[in-house]
């Protein structure tokens, strides 16, 4: 696995929804790529951080152009 490979995973990573053999190649890309670990590590603390932000307090405005960013992105 290459680091582009880990980031197109890191959702399904992060929501366990990798199948053994992938987890696996993901788990020892993570193990001899320090820059990987640091992101996975990035994204887990976003997941945390905006977990805690009570969804009345985002603007819808603000919400749609987030959605709609990434949706897009690729």
């Amino acid at each position: 696995m290459d680091c582009q490979d880990l980031v197109e995973l890191v959702t399904a990573y992060l929501e366990d929804g990798l199948d053994p053999t992938a987890r696996d190649r993901f788990e020892t890309h993570l193990g001899i790529c320090p820059g990987c670990a640091n992101y996975l590590e990035q994204m887990e603390q976003t997941v945390h951080t905006l977990g805690e932000l009570p969804a009345e307090k985002l603007d819808p405005a603000l919400r749609d152009r987030l959605l709609a960013a990434f949706r897009e992105w690729r």
